[in-house]
Parts: structure tokens; sequence; C-alpha cells
């Protein structure tokens, strides 16, 4: 994880400054950064998002393949996620810096994802024991500024939100062999429903009181944090303490609640701009990642 040097001085501001409900870029301890949100940024995926969280740049690509459904799940797809944290981000991550960060977070991505009510996988079964779509989900992390877990899990309900599955037909001759047909029409697709695809809310504890998106130089004055992942209806599915500090039971719960409460409003805010950019169709004026 990138870090930042602080003075002692330069903590007890911040930490003064929550205690007061007034951090240093002059948000209220519950209040995100500006998100900007960009969809089919990538011409070669077949769902694509761009986001910019304060000075955190993250970009993920999803690709559907055709594959073969795991034994335990003969009725359903799959989504395997790779997450690359990119050398130009942070010094931290030059050589092998980044592959321990990129496995947490595409572990936690795992655990997120690992039920059947955040994805309907399947939905993705074309043909029971035989074929399935297989959703690669790639994140690189371009830029670190601070509250990546949040950052990346819009980023990956987004592009999924993007993503255009080609419609299949299963055809089956006299002999009882199969054979599959994708269709010509390039608009004729399926889209996936992320209605129930939790987003990520961390809460990180300084002092006596605890923020959501925090900065670099908060994280640094920081010993514990809470992970929540909240769906729409503000229903906490999964929950990760990181750090080295540790959290009372009070904490937890004061956390959780206010995880729950920031989050429903976070999925509000992020469906609404993904519906309008949606409408905007083709017309749309694209930016792209590199703008």
């Amino acid at each position: 994880m990138a870090s930042v040097a602080l003075s002692e001085a330069e903590k007890v501001y911040i930490v003064h400054g929550v205690q007061e409900d007034l951090r240093v870029d002059g948000r209220g301890c519950e209040d995100y950064r500006c998100v900007e949100v960009e969809t089919d940024v990538v011409s070669n995926t077949s769902g694509s998002a761009r986001v910019k969280l304060g000075h955190t740049d993250i970009l993920v690509g999803v690709k559907a393949e055709m594959g073969t459904p795991k034994l335990e799940k003969p009725n359903e797809g799959y989504l395997e996620f790779f997450v690359d944290c990119s050398a130009s981000a942070t010094p931290e991550f030059e050589g092998r810096g980044g592959d321990d960060l990129g496995t947490e977070i595409a572990n936690t991505l795992y655990r997120i994802f690992n039920n059947k009510s955040s994805v309907d996988l399947e939905s993705l079964c074309i043909s029971p024991r035989e074929h399935c779509w297989a959703l690669y989900v790639d994140v690189l992390l371009l830029e670190c500024g601070g509250n990546l877990f949040d950052a990346i899990s819009i980023a990956v309900k987004a592009a999924l939100f993007n993503t255009r599955i080609p419609r299949v037909r299963v055809l089956e001759d006299e002999e009882g062999s199969k054979d599959i047909e994708l269709s010509d029409d390039p608009y004729d697709c399926i889209q996936l429903n992320v209605e129930n695809v939790p987003c990520i809310v961390t809460l990180c504890k300084i002092g006596c009181r605890h923020v959501v998106d925090a900065t670099l130089q908060e994280e640094a004055c920081s010993l514990a944090s809470l992970l929540v992942s909240v769906t729409s209806k503000g229903v906490a599915t999964c929950m990760r303490k990181v750090g080295k500090g540790s959290l009372d039971p009070e904490s937890i719960f004061e956390m959780l609640e206010t995880g729950k409460r920031v989050g429903k409003v976070l999925h509000a805010s992020l469906q609404s701009i993904l519906h309008k950019e949606e409408s905007l169709g083709p017309k749309r004026q694209k930016v792209g990642f590199l703008g």
C-alpha cells in the first residue's frame, strides 16, 4: 500500500480536525471526494470503466470468454479477478512491490463476489456442465491517492454494468450433438444485472472517530480500518479489518452502521450517473482514461 511520511505536528493537526468533523480538505467525516466515472473506455473489451477518486486512478476491463463450468457449480458461469499495480502509481510498486497488494485486492474481490446475490452467475451458463461464460475482470491501478478498495469496487461495478455479452443459441442435431451459434448482430447481447453488486466502504479509525474515503495523509494517521461491502439496499455482505491496530466492539458496530448508511448513498449516486451516461448512447463525448 502506498504511504506518505508525516511529521508528528501534521498528524496532530489531522487528528484534531477529524475530532471536530473538519478534515484538511474541508470535508466532513462521512463525505467522499468527487468521483469521476467513465465507461466504455477500452475498445477491445466486453466492458470497461475508469474511475478517478481524488488522486486515485483505476482502470477496469472485463473480457467475456467461453469456458467450461466448474465441477462444483455446473449450472453457473464464473468471474476471475486480476489486479496489476502499475509501477508509475508509486515507487513502492516497482519490481515485485505491487504483487502482494494486487493479490490482497483480488482476494478481497473474490470474497465479495463469492455469493449468489452479487451477480446472477446462472445467467452466464450456456449449457450445463459443458459451456458457460467466464468473465475476466482486469484491474489496473494507475495512480494511488488513498482509499484504493472503494475506488476499485466502484470501477468494477461500473465495468460490469457496461459489459455486453453476445447472445448465444444452442442447436442440437438429430444425433444429439450440440452446436453453439453466436448472434451476428453486435447489438443482440445480454447486459448483466448489477443492482446487487456491492461496493466497498472503507472506514479509517482516526483518534476517537472514523472517516470514509481517507486520503494518504489520513491513512498515515490511522492504525486500523474496517472494509465493509454494502449493497444498494444498505445490506452489509462482508466485513474485513485491516491495519495493525485494534478496534473495540462498540467502534466496529458504529463503523458498520456508518458504512451501510454511506454505502446506500454511494450506490444511488453511482447508479444514477451510470444510467444517465448510458441514456446518451453513442452520442456521448468520450474522454478516455488518458484524457
